[in-house]
This record gives C-alpha cells, structure tokens and sequence, in this order.
C-alpha cells in the first residue's frame, strides 16, 4: 500500500489548519449557533443505530473542510481500504490487522496470507456456541455431575478488560441463574475474592492467553487449580471438566490438564485490546447466549461498513478522530472524558482506556521518526450522573480545555418512575453548559452579591459530541465498540503510527522477571539497579522477614 512520506506538519492541510486555528481560536460557540440557526440539525450524522450530534464543538464549516482535507492528504481512505483487505499494516511485527474479519458474515471473503480467515473465524464460533449451550442448559457437568453456576474468567488487558466491560454492559441479557467473575491482577487479592463465596464443584475457569504463557494470567490459572485440586482430593481427571482455554498453544494447554477440544483459539491478526468478539469473548457468550453474541458481532460489522464505506463528511469514527485531533494538536488538550449516562456501561471508560492509550500512546512514526507533535490523548469517565458530583467541576471551571463525549439512550432498560427522564435532562443539560456557560450578566440578574459573581460565571466554550440510540443492545454495545476501534485507527493513521503494536509494555515486564528472584531468594541478592530500586527491594525484602 502507499504510505505518507511527508511528515505530518509538512502537509497543505495541517499548515492551513494552524493559519485558521489563529483565527478561530477565541470564536465562542455561543457565536456559531447565534450565527447558524440550523447548526444543532445540520452538524449531526447517523451509523447503524448511532446518531451523532458534533455541533457543539468549536469548528466551522471551514474547520471541517480542512480537517477532511488533512484525512485525505494523510491517506487515510487508503489506510482504511489497506486494513480491510488484510494488508500487513502493523509493519513492527508484519501483521495483518483484522478484527474487522471476526464479525465478517460467513458469506464474505478476507484473504491473509493466501487463505480465506472467514471459514475459520465461524468454525470457532460455531464451536463457541455449542459448547455455551451446553453450559447454560446445565449439559455440561462438572467432574462431581454437579451444573456448572459459576464461571470465572482469568486474562489481563485486552483477555479482562473486553470481558468485563461487556459482561456488564450487557448484564440485563445475562442468565441471571449463573454467577460471572473476572480475575486478572497478579495480587492474590483478586483472586482470593473472586473465589470466596464460590463452590469448586460448580465452577468452570476460562483461561485467557493466546500463548499460554502470560506471567499474571499463569500465576492465576495455576492457583486456580490449586483451589479445584483441593476440593477434589488432588484428583488431576477433574481439571477437564472444570477448565477449559482461549489459546493457540495445544501442548501447553494439555500439559495443564485441559482437553484441547475445549480450547478456543485466534490468531495473530487479532490485538489483545481488540479481542472482545473473538474466542476471548467466550464468558461474554457464557452470559448472554449465543444469538445476543451474534447480534453484538452484527453491531459491529453494522460499523465496521460505516467506517468502510461512508464520505469522511458523515463517518462518525473519522469525524470523532479528526475533532480530537483539532483539540490535541491545535488547542493543546491532553484528554477527552467519556460520559456514558447508562449504568451498564460503567466499565466501559476502563476499556476504552487500553484501546486509545495502548494504541496511540507513541512517539515514533511508521517511518521510524521521532514525533514532533502531540500523540496518545488521554481517555477517562465516568458513569453519569456520578461524575457530576466528581470531577465535572473540573471540565466546567477549570484551566484545561477537556472535550467530552455524552453517550445516552431513549429508553431505559429498567424504566422506574421519573428516573430516566431526570437521566436525559442532566446528559442534555451538561452539554448545553459546557458549550454556553452562564455570563456576568446572567449572573448579575439573578441576584448575586458582586463579590460572588466571578465565582458563579461559567465560560462555555466547552466542547463536546453526544452519542445517541433508542436502547442499548448487544447490537448497539458492538457498534459503539467497533465506532471507537475506528476512531483510534484513523487518529493514528493521521498521526504517522502504529496503532497496533505496544512495544512500550515490554520493559516493565522483562525488569519485573529480574526483580521477582531478587525478591524471593534466600540469599541476600546483589543488587544492581539504580540506588532507588535498590533500596525498595532491600525494604521489601525486611518487611518480608519480620
């Protein structure tokens, strides 16, 4: 494929853009609206089930039109097409990307390598289905003959955070006669907890590593059957019926007990962080059924041909790129609060935090060049209207400029009373502040005394977007998914990186594997790290012997 060889801040499009940003820069929306009548109508676009509503960021129609210019220039409808068909985009470790493929209708074709995935992609899923309904119908049995109620998932990143997030985005669908636990942190608190109040018997573990080598997720699966050998004497027969693996590596996953008709694999052209609808989402299926996985699968292919198909002008996942890129690199803000007014999708911050920050967080160019402008916006949120009473304040009154994304819903999925009418009203309400505050004048009239007044003005000029659909689905769940997948894939298309390595979690790791025997030996280690780690070790270490 073509790539960009002009460094970002040497093409047409980003120079004018800095021109036009010095002009623009102090217009207040409370300006465009007044000016544009039709611009709450006009600034909006629809994918799938999602409606789109921009108009409350800080553009004009001339902003846009460079904006678009700059996607264009940057070769991002190129890109697009590249990722698509399968190309090696990730060029540091010379895959293909792909999970657009693992929600392709069995009827279609994606060659990688000389092979159609698609066949491959519904062999899994097929198997998948199969054996959830097993599980679910109380089928399959633990090695006792008792039904399997509880099922816990042990991954970390993309093998924890995607199952979480949507095991309870998507709790109002679950079989609510089956517990579900996630477990993924090193400290044996999470596991202790996850296990505490659950009976051996009736427990089923999914372990999560494409490798089967994960030092966090291995610890825990080891410790997990530990806990199962325990209530059954020791006897090894009975890991069979209570684990079964997300894995490609057969010899290992046998060697721990597991029957390799129970593994459940993917491939290589599948990041972690953009797993959640492969073999990973297998407690995800546990939960909901089938028919809802494959109705979440449809949400995302639903975007997936939004994003393929549609003119930048009404691509909702290149329009939320290049409005944060405006705000990152021409404004100067570091983050974007993601407000989801529906407590369902509590964890779904969390989630999108790994897919933006592992993604873009980098500062070298697909051409091997350091950077010389801003990458890797911060993500972070809260549930409405929970954040409200936490750190809005900040985005309302504060010095950093924080560009909001509202998601919010027609209808509520437990419609009590008043309840979902308030929701909206304060999801509509924060946007209209953000954007237009409250002046010294309005504030004067209310009555307030003049030293007060500063202290109640709000600025406006707050920027944000609002997501909108009637209900929230395993339909809809996938296509917001797969809408902020692309957002961060065409941020780092313009950008010049590569969104889908994450060589910046390496270091930790292989430092940690020095430091766990220097932590553990009987003997006093000579130490040879900085004099800090050094003397963190040495306290540990007499902590530990008291």
């Amino acid at each position: 494929m073509a790539s960009t060889t002009t460094p970002l801040t040497q093409l047409n499009a980003w120079k004018s853009l800095a021109d036009h940003f010095s002009v623009i820069q102090s217009t207040h929306l409370r300006t465009l609206f007044a000016e544009d009548a039709q611009r709450g109508k006009r600034l909006t676009a629809e994918g799938g089930d999602l409606f789109f509503d921009y108009s409350k960021n800080r553009v004009t129609d001339e902003t846009l039109k460079l904006l678009i210019q700059l996607a264009e220039e940057s070769q991002l409808r190129e890109r697009i097409d590249a990722m698509f068909s399968g190309e090696k985009i990730n060029i540091t470790e010379d895959r293909a990307v792909l999970h657009t493929a693992l929600r392709a209708p069995k009827d279609k074709t994606i060659i990688v390598d000389g092979e159609n995935v698609v066949p491959a992609v519904h062999e899994v899923l097929d198997r998948m289905s199969t054996f959830s309904d097993r599980v679910r119908n109380g089928d399959w049995k633990g090695h006792s003959g008792k039904r399997i109620v509880n099922v816990v998932n042990i991954g970390i990143g993309g093998s924890d955070l995607g199952p979480v997030m949507a095991y309870e985005a998507l709790k109002h669908f679950s079989q609510r006669d089956m517990t579900f636990r996630f477990v993924s942190n090193v400290d044996g608190t999470d596991f202790a907890e996850a296990v505490q109040d659950l009976d051996p018997a009736e427990t089923l573990f999914i372990v999560a590593s494409k490798t089967f080598t994960t030092l966090e997720t291995m610890t825990n699966a080891n410790t997990a059957r530990d806990w199962l050998l325990a209530a059954f004497d020791g006897d090894a027969s009975s890991v069979a019926k209570h684990f079964v693996a997300v894995s490609t590596n057969a010899d290992k996953v046998s060697a721990f007990g597991i029957d390799t008709a129970n593994m459940f694999g993917f491939w290589d052209w599948v990041g972690g962080r953009y797993s959640m609808d492969s073999a990973i989402g297998l407690s995800t299926m546990l939960a909901i059924g089938p028919d809802n996985f494959k109705a979440m699968l449809d949400g995302f292919h639903q975007m997936d041909e939004h994003f393929r198909t549609a003119p930048f002008e009404k691509n909702i996942p290149v329009l939320m790129a290049l409005l944060s890129i405006w705000y990152s690199n021409f404004f100067g803000s570091e983050s974007i609060a993601v407000l989801p007014y529906e407590q369902y999708l509590k964890r779904f911050p969390a989630y999108l935090q790994q897919l933006t920050m592992e993604s873009n967080g980098k500062y070298i160019t697909l051409s091997g060049n350091r950077v010389d402008y801003t990458t890797g916006t911060i993500y972070f949120g809260e549930p409405g209207t929970n954040g409200q009473h936490s750190f809005y304040q900040l985005i309302h009154q504060g010095t950093e400029l924080i560009p909001c994304d509202f998601i919010a819903f027609g209808k509520s999925l437990n419609p009590l009373g008043r309840h979902h009418d308030m929701l909206i009203a304060n999801v509509l309400a924060q946007s209209e502040a953000l954007a237009f505050g409250k002046t010294e004048a309005q504030v004067k009239e209310e009555g307030t005394p003049d030293w007060l007044v500063p202290h109640r003005v709000f600025e406006g000029n707050r920027p944000s977007n609002t997501i909108f659909a009637d209900e929230l689905s395993p339909s809809v769940l996938g296509q917001l998914v797969a809408l902020y997948e692309h957002c961060v894939f065409a941020q780092g298309s313009i950008w010049q990186i590569n969104s889908f390595d994450q060589w910046g979690v390496e270091l930790g790791k292989q430092l940690a594997q020095r430091i766990i025997p220097e932590l553990e030996s009987s003997e006093t280690p000579d130490l040879q790290h900085d004099s800090s780690t050094n003397n963190l070790i040495r306290r540990y270490r007499a902590i530990k012997e008291k």
